[in-house]
């Protein structure tokens, strides 16, 4: 079942996505949760239930796309945790060393871009590159759980851009501000839940293209940390709620380490393709005055 957020009349609404666009939640399932948050809560690991709505959204009424705005997967997650150095060949290409506990930083939902959306390039930079990763979206509530039973967590995955202003990236040791620029990271096109797609995703291709050019191509089977020690390691330190989002990490071929760097400029296209999953596009321009 793909699933997506958007707004409709100035409201925001979530539901399925169908061949003709998109039925609302609503129309789908008794009392639905007003907000996506709550429904991953709600239905997660209730395999009868994810089928009855999935075949309800079929001849429910459903919205065009060109009718609804969409946004990011998961409008407002309470934490997007994010791994960076996390595929062995991104490791060397950059000059780092693969540890034995991942690096982790956090992006904050204002960062957050729908498909479809436009990147703004502000005046203080321009060093803005692309990252082609896989996010996953957490659906029950979890503390302390084991490597065994940590893909039992996941509702659903997507495409992940974690566009990066460089320059501001290394103005300090945390990647904090570099990765916060608002409207940068691109989540979509939908979520896929967990079921149609291998456990935690591994040996997918994953792709990026700028302009139509491939400039990363590798598969998730490259990751040092998967998403099964992830989510374990994490659920040791904090507990992971419904909604929240892990996106982990790039393969080899990102802007920076290239000679000369690749920076993505005003009117380019950037899309990120993980397999089974779909492709998230974008588009690049420069902040409104």
């Amino acid at each position: 079942m793909k699933l997506i957020s958007y707004t409709h009349q100035e409201v925001v609404r979530y539901g399925v996505l169908v061949a003709q666009g998109v039925a609302d939640m609503r129309h789908c399932m008794d009392n639905a949760p007003a907000s996506i948050n709550d429904f991953f809560a709600h239905v997660h690991s209730n395999k009868t239930l994810i089928a009855s709505i999935a075949q309800r959204a079929e001849s429910a009424p459903h919205l065009s796309l060109d009718q609804v705005n969409l946004l990011p997967c998961v409008p407002r997650p309470s934490k997007i945790i994010c791994l960076g150095v996390n595929y062995h060949d991104h490791a060397a290409e950059g000059g780092n060393k693969v540890a034995d506990y991942p690096t982790i930083f956090y992006r904050g939902p204002s960062s957050l871009l729908a498909h479809k959306g436009t990147i703004p390039i502000p005046p203080i930079s321009t060093s803005l590159d692309f990252e082609a990763e896989l996010a996953l979206v957490i659906g029950k509530t979890t503390r302390n759980v084991s490597e065994a039973e940590a893909l039992d967590s996941v509702f659903a995955y997507a495409c992940f851009n974690d566009a990066t202003f460089r320059d501001y990236q290394r103005k300090t040791t945390q990647w904090t501000v570099g990765k916060n620029f608002d409207q940068t990271g691109g989540f979509g096109p939908h979520l896929v839940t967990a079921d149609e797609l291998p456990p935690g995703c591994v040996g997918l291709h994953i792709e990026s293209r700028l302009n139509g050019k491939v400039m990363q191509s590798a598969s998730t089977t490259d990751m040092v940390f998967h998403v099964a020690p992830t989510i374990a390691m994490m659920s040791a330190c904090m507990t992971l709620e419904p909604g929240d989002v892990i996106v982990m990490g790039t393969p080899a071929g990102v802007g920076y380490a290239r000679k000369p760097p690749v920076w993505m400029q005003p009117g380019d296209t950037i899309e990120i393709e993980v397999e089974g999953i779909g492709i998230l596009s974008n588009q690049v321009g420069l902040m409104a005055a």
